[in-house]
Order: C-alpha cells, then sequence, then structure tokens
C-alpha cells in the first residue's frame, strides 16, 4: 500500500512513502443484519483501514455536492439562446378546422314543403383566422350549391370582433350575415387540436334531415277511386269502336302563336279522349306523338272543387258533374279542352255513321280551313330627301347594311371613255350670263354629265368645273320615279335644265356626230332634222361671216393658217380620234384641258415629234396659261 502522508504533495514518484506498520489490508464490511432484515451501510474505512471522509458527510452534503459537479468541473453554464419566431402562416399553413353543420331555409311558395334543410361543411383557416361555408352538391337539386360564403374573415358582432377557434364547439349556434348555423359534428383533427387547447368539447349531435327528400324517399300512394259504372258491359259493346275528329288549335293571337292540326280520338269503350299531333316533314318540331293522353275529361266541376289538388288526386266522380261525352263533339263547333280550344272541322266516315244512327244528325259539314294567300304587300320607298342619287337611298330600304346599286358591267365595257361633248349657253335674264359658255360631256358609260365654263380672260367669272360627274334628272319626273337625261335629249336647239338652270345646245363635236349618225334609232326626228340643218349651215357659211373674218381676231386667224400648214407639210402622223381618246383618259371632267407634264407624256407615247418647229409653235399657241393646253386646237392639227 503507497500513501501519501505529506497533505499537498503530488501523486507521483519520488514523493509518495509506503507505510510499514500497516498490516491489514482487507475491505470494511458493509452487509449486515438488522432486526432480522438483511441491509447495506456506507463503509467507514477504506483498504487498509484508512478514514474515508466522503462517507462522513450527510445525505443532504451528498446531494448539494452531486449537483454542484458539473458547476465544479466546467465552471458556471451558458444561457441557452432563445427558439427561432416561428409565424402563424408557417406554423399552422394547411391546418383547417372543419365542422359539420346545417341552417334552415324557408320555402314560402310551395305547397309540398314549408323549410329545407340545407346541409354545409365549415371551414377554419388557423394560418389567417378565415372561414368559409361550403354545400356539398347534390346532383340534379336545383338549388345554387357549392361555396355559399368565400374564404374571409366573418364578424360574429355589430363591434367588429370576428369568429376565433376558441368560439367554435359542438351544439352551438353562430349567425353568419343574417343566417344560423347548426353545428352538429367535427373531425378528427378538429377534436384532437381543440382538445389540445384546453377546449373541453360538447357531445356530437345527428344530423337534421330534410323533410321533402325523406318524403320523397317513401314508396307512392295508389289512389283507386271506386265506380258504380258497369264497364264491363261498355267494353264488350264497343271494343276497338273509336270516333276520329280532326280539329285545329288557332294560337295566332298570342305572340309566336300560330295553327296548328290535331286529331281527337274517342274511345267508346271507357268515354275516354286521346288528342294526337299532326307532324309534317321538316316542320322543325320534336316528334311527340300525343299531346294529351288517353284518358276521361271533366266538363263541369263542382263549385268546391275549384281548390281541389288535381295534380295531386285524381277527380273522381264525386268531384264532376259532367264529363265529356261524344254528343260533345260536333263538326264546326269550337271545343275547349285543358284550357285550349280546338276547332273540328272533319271526321272520318265511321264517326259520321255513328253519328247518324246515334243521334241522327246526317249532314255533318267537312269545313275548309284553308287560308288564302295574302296578297303581296307593295313595297312603298319613302320619299326622296334630295341628297344623293334616288337610286343610292333606296338601298336603305333593302337591306340593313346597304350595298351599291348595281350597274349595267356590259355597258361600262363597250362605252368605256366615250364622252359626247356639247357647246352650250346659259339661258338667263342676266347680261352677263349672255357671252357664258359651256361644255356639256355626257358619258355613255354611266349616263353621268358633267360641265366645264372655259376661262375668258378679264370676263369677271371664274371659269373652270361648273357641274360634277352626275346623273340630272328630268323636270318633268318625279322624285319617286326618276327619269334622267339621256343621249337622246342632246341635240342642236335642246334646251337642258340642270337643278333649276336652262342651257341651250349650239353645237357638238365630230365624235357626237358620227354616234348620232350610228345610233339614229335613239333620236327624235326633231333631234335628226336639227343636226342635218347644223351640217349645211357649216357646209354653206352664210355671207355675213364672210364679212365679219376681217374682224376675226389676229390669233385665231394664225392659229388656223399654221393648223393649214402642218396638215399639209407633215403627213406621217398619228390620226386624230387615237390622239384625242388618249388626252380624254386623263381629262376626267372633259373640260379640253390638261396638265403639261400630262400633255408632254401623251405626245412622247405617241411618237408626235414636239421637236418640229411648227409643232412646238402649234403647243406655244395652245397653252393657257402656265400648267394647262388645250388639245381641242391642238388634235385639230392631225388628220382623220
Amino acid at each position: 500500500m503507497v500513501s501519501n502522508p505529506v497533505h499537498g504533495l503530488p501523486f507521483l514518484p519520488g514523493t509518495s512513502f509506503t507505510d510499514s506498520t500497516k498490516t491489514a489490508f482487507h475491505r470494511s464490511q458493509t452487509l449486515g443484519y438488522r432486526n432480522g432484515y438483511a441491509v447495506a451501510r456506507r463503509p467507514t474505512a477504506a483498504v487498509g483501514g484508512d478514514r474515508l471522509q466522503v462517507n462522513q458527510l450527510s445525505q443532504a452534503d451528498l446531494d448539494e455536492l452531486a449537483s454542484q459537479v458539473s458547476l465544479l468541473t466546467y465552471g458556471q453554464p451558458k444561457q441557452a439562446p432563445p427558439p427561432d419566431f416561428i409565424p402563424a402562416h408557417v406554423a399552422f399553413d394547411k391546418k383547417v378546422l372543419k365542422f359539420d353543420a346545417y341552417f334552415q331555409e324557408d320555402v314560402p311558395m310551395s305547397t309540398e314543403e314549408h323549410y329545407r334543410i340545407r346541409q354545409v361543411n365549415i371551414y377554419y383557416y388557423l394560418e389567417d383566422d378565415s372561414m368559409s361555408v361550403v354545400e356539398p352538391v347534390v346532383e340534379n337539386s336545383g338549388i345554387p350549391q357549392g361555396k355559399l360564403i368565400k374564404r374571409q374573415r366573418l364578424a360574429k358582432n355589430d363591434r367588429g370582433d370576428h369568429y376565433h377557434w376558441k368560439d367554435l364547439n359542438r351544439g352551438i349556434n353562430i349567425t353568419i350575415y343574417g343566417k344560423t348555423f347548426r353545428i352538429v359534428e367535427c373531425d378528427r383533427f378538429t377534436q384532437v387540436f381543440l382538445e389540445s387547447q384546453g377546449i373541453e368539447l360538447n357531445p356530437p349531435e345527428t344530423m337534421a334531415l330534410d323533410p321533402y327528400i325523406e318524403l320523397r324517399k317513401q314508396p307512392l300512394r295508389k289512389y283507386v277511386t271506386p265506380s258504380d259504372f258497369d264497364q264491363l258491359k261498355q267494353f264488350l259493346a264497343f271494343d276497338k269502336q273509336v270516333l276520329r275528329f280532326y280539329a285545329i288549335w288557332d294560337d295566332t293571337d298570342s305572340m309566336f302563336g300560330e295553327c296548328r292540326n290535331y286529331i281527337i280520338h274517342y274511345y267508346l269503350m271507357d268515354d275516354t279522349i286521346e288528342i294526337r299531333e299532326v307532324h309534317e316533314q321538316n316542320d322543325g318540331r320534336d316528334p311527340f306523338p300525343l299531346l294529351m293522353n288517353r284518358q276521361r275529361m271533366p266538363k263541369v266541376l263542382m263549385e268546391n272543387s275549384k281548390t281541389f289538388p288535381q295534380c295531386v288526386l285524381e277527380i273522381s266522380d264525386q268531384e264532376v258533374l259532367e264529363w265529356y261525352t261524344a254528343k260533345d263533339f260536333i263538326v264546326g263547333k269550337p271545343l275547349t279542352i285543358l284550357g285550349r280550344t280546338f276547332f273540328i272541322y272533319d271526321c272520318d266516315p265511321f264517326t259520321r255513321k255513328y253519328y247518324e244512327e246515334k243521334f241522327g244528325i246526317s249532314d255533318l259539314p267537312r269545313i275548309d280551313i284553308s287560308k288564302k294567300e295574302p296578297l303581296p304587300v307593295k313595297q312603298e320607298l319613302p320619299p326622296y330627301n334630295g341628297f344623293g342619287l334616288v337610286e343610292d337611298s333606296a338601298q336603305n330600304c333593302f337591306a340593313l347594311i346597304p350595298k351599291p346599286p348595281k350597274k349595267d358591267i356590259m355597258k361600262m365595257l363597250m362605252n368605256d371613255n366615250k364622252v359626247l361633248r356639247y357647246l352650250a349657253s346659259l339661258e338667263s335674264p342676266i347680261p352677263e350670263d349672255k357671252d357664258r359658255r359651256f361644255v356639256f360631256s355626257y358619258f355613255l358609260a354611266t349616263d353621268m354629265i358633267s360641265i366645264f365654263e372655259p376661262p375668258v380672260r378679264n370676263s369677271g367669272i371664274i371659269g373652270g368645273k361648273y357641274l360634277g360627274r352626275t346623273k340630272v334628272v328630268k323636270p318633268q319626273s318625279s322624285a319617286e320615279n326618276p327619269i334622267y337625261y339621256g343621249p337622246g335629249d342632246f341635240y342642236i336647239g335642246a334646251v337642258i335644265e340642270v337643278f333649276s338652270h336652262r342651257f341651250i345646245i349650239h353645237d357638238i363635236d365630230d365624235y357626237a356626230l358620227k354616234y348620232m349618225e350610228s345610233n339614229a334609232a335613239q333620236y327624235s326626228p326633231e333631234a335628226l332634222a336639227s343636226i342635218q340643218n347644223h351640217i349645211r349651215k357649216r357646209e354653206a357659211p352664210a355671207p355675213e361671216l364672210e364679212n365679219k373674218q376681217a374682224e376675226v381676231d389676229p390669233g385665231v386667224q394664225e392659229l388656223e393658217a399654221l393648223i393649214d400648214t402642218i396638215q399639209k407639210q407633215l403627213k406621217d402622223l398619228p390620226r386624230r380620234d387615237s390622239i384625242c381618246e388618249a388626252f380624254q383618259i386623263y381629262d376626267k371632267e372633259a373640260s379640253g384641258y390638261v396638265d403639261k407634264e400630262v400633255f408632254f407624256k401623251t405626245c412622247g407615247s405617241l411618237n408626235i415629234p414636239v421637236d418640229d418647229s411648227l409643232i412646238k409653235e402649234l403647243i406655244r399657241m395652245c397653252f393657257h396659261g402656265e400648267d394647262k393646253v388645250n388639245y381641242y386646237n391642238f388634235v385639230r392639227a392631225f388628220s382623220d
């Protein structure tokens, strides 16, 4: 046994010594008996007889020392950090409390039920304390079902408080938006959650049932009305004997009503009536063969039977004073069945024979019910309002979306770019208008007229377009049936009235003369005679004109001399008609003038030698202003 008698020295080699006086090295006795029971005791001496100081302490000291072991070893413990904060929408995410409830709804407009029980599910969402009310959808219920109240926080009272999960329990009533819901049960999760929060749940209740649904589950009761009528005798006497009547139901007085045909069968064996529909091919109706099933029809009811529930119970002989019989069906008389008035217009041969033998009626008529087709209504157009052409205004009466009037395409193709030109003067009492001249252009493709007034220098009147292209109505025609001016109305001496202005025709161009020669049938004898006189005067000029040649404007004489010179010297030039038609394409208003650029472009396309000195001089004399060229005088220099 090595011991260290010197207190405070470390137990290391060289600092510990053996006690040679010790001879006993046994362990102390720790087991013994007390009052006959084996007990254990703490040792007071160690091996070798050394005293144990630890066993000299009391139990309280030992317990205190044991609790301070960690402090003595590791020092004062550090305080643990607080737990992390978890928001409610994370802690209670997808955690929903479900309650089964119902509410009672009044049914005031029904005799079969006075109230209705509607079962719902109330959901409480713990993450944001919102609620929703959902009614399970029942097929063919006829009631809008599904989500009755969408998810939201629901007010509990007028002070602004909202429902909390602490306010929900089984066996209580809650009021939401004026409706009182009775909570009867909850699911297992809801029960565990509420009990964990210290809420004592009420016992569950039975879900209330709807009385009308329970009534529908019961089997239908059959009512058999006793009768003392001998049906067997009637069946044996009139078996397979049926009266057939042809009738119509005229419902044309009501909206969308019509006149429909029916066949009425009267069965003599049991006095029942059947009404069948008459279907026609492609009539657009569903193929239901029967309008009324075979049954007996009451004719006169008792006074107190007006409130009798006919739609529920059968009408017996006690409620009916008189039934419909065969004598009530007469051809040519109306008959009211179930609120519909049928007019019988014919019957079959068996029915005629039966009425003759039974009732002595032998002259049942056949009434013609075919309706005569009404006369076609003539469409009358409203009076002309004066805007645009009559044909354009009339299109608004033919269709909801008006379309332009149809045009004669063949006429437009055959007469394209064909224009008849006339020289006219204005018939006016104003002295300034007597010397004004106008060029009428009649377009054969569209029968339209345009008027152009050639500008005259120092006249005080601005020339140019006087009237755009339009159809002109004759003064004798009416606004409903307008008659427009045609080619036959234009001749020498004719008076043309255009919108209350009267014009007198004095001259026509060569193309118009050729047109009149080729279409003489369109003109009156008076028109042809005027043209013949005009041609004679042109070929044989009057002496007065010869005397006045000296007084003609020198510029005109110079132009005429230049034209004669060009016609004699320049032979290989295009023809006058082709040149005139080329300029008329650009002269839409038939004014006789075209732009300078268009003039030279057209001359280049026709290979006209504009660089020739004579042609240059002719172009200079045909200039009208700076930008316009009078092509009427220009084309005169070319041969026909």
